[in-house]
């Protein structure tokens, strides 16, 4: 006889009554392998068994009152937030395909079912703005927490009008690069401009209006967090990096780095590193892998050497 762990009563899953091999109707489900179980012989009477239940656990009834839903979750990254249907227009709902008549009358219908949903100016507006918002956040290789709060930081500038007599393309670069800072996220200004359609200077000036305006608390870049980013992009050793993050610690404490563009003092960390492991890694490299001057590197090298009592 097989043993399992016995999980979860059949409350959602889809297994049988009676077990084909004893008759016995005490099946269980195990929840971690999927199987539909025997309690009386073991036998594992289905595999993988889908749970159609739901994906969130709730401990009371108001706790499980409040989760209840229909459909899935609100995607705020969405003009319509994923609420909203579209016509078929080539099956019925049994799956049999429609006539060329009704095929023509369908598309009618969807057509202006889109027309009637894309009627109001905020409408066309969000539509454009998400869909900006896709590329955009397809290129930087961002997580989907990022897109969905730069979704969210560009509909409260909607509501407050700021986006009139300002660029679509603008305001969602400067929302994407507001959520990047607010998750702390390793990406720089540039790289949002590299990846948008606007330049540097556009989406740091919305930046600005968006953080003043909808009054948002944006936390310090630390420069721990592109250490590794940049350490990765010059091929320096483990053994580098881990001093150039004791030496950012050290700099921390003693408040060095309070001002300071955090690409810069990270790149400088590594250059000071390098040179006292001996590793041949110029300035150049470093000032490339970080994205910034190499009059940068050599100036937080300066301050970071002459406060820590560093020799390099």
């Amino acid at each position: 006889m097989r043993c399992h762990k016995m999980t979860q009563k059949l409350d959602y899953v889809q297994c049988p009554t009676r077990c084909p091999e004893c008759r016995s109707s005490n099946i269980v489900y195990d929840g971690e392998t999927g199987e539909c179980i025997c309690g009386e012989c073991g036998l594992v009477i289905r595999q993988e068994t889908l749970d159609q239940g739901p994906e969130w656990r709730a401990l009371t009834l108001e706790e499980k009152n409040k989760k209840r839903r229909a459909g899935p979750p609100t995607d705020y990254s969405r003009y319509d937030k994923g609420l909203s249907t579209m016509i078929q227009v080539d099956r019925d709902a049994f799956g049999h395909p429609l006539s060329l008549e009704t095929k023509r009358q369908m598309w009618r219908l969807r057509r202006w079912h889109i027309r009637s949903r894309m009627h109001a100016s905020q409408s066309r507006n969000l539509m454009h703005a998400m869909n900006e918002l896709e590329l955009l956040s397809d290129r930087l290789h961002v997580p989907s927490s990022i897109k969905e709060m730069a979704a969210v930081i560009y509909r409260k500038a909607l509501d407050k009008d700021l986006v009139r007599g300002r660029s679509i393309a603008g305001i969602v670069a400067a929302s994407l690069y507001a959520a990047i800072r607010f998750i702390k996220a390793p990406q720089t200004l540039k790289e949002v401009a590299e990846a948008s359609i606007r330049s540097e200077k556009e989406i740091a000036r919305d930046y600005r209006l968006l953080i003043r305006r909808i009054d948002m608390k944006m936390p310090v870049d630390n420069p721990l967090e592109y250490v590794s980013k940049i350490a990765e992009r010059a091929g320096i050793s483990g053994e580098t990096l881990g001093l150039a993050i004791r030496i950012v610690r050290d700099a921390q404490q003693k408040h060095v780095t309070t001002g300071k563009d955090p690409s810069g003092l990270a790149a400088a960390a590594l250059y000071i590193a390098c040179r006292m492991k001996k590793e041949k890694v110029n300035q150049r490299v470093l000032s490339q892998a970080a994205d910034v001057t190499e009059v940068t590197i050599r100036n937080r090298k300066r301050e970071l050497a002459k406060a820590l009592n560093l020799k390099a």
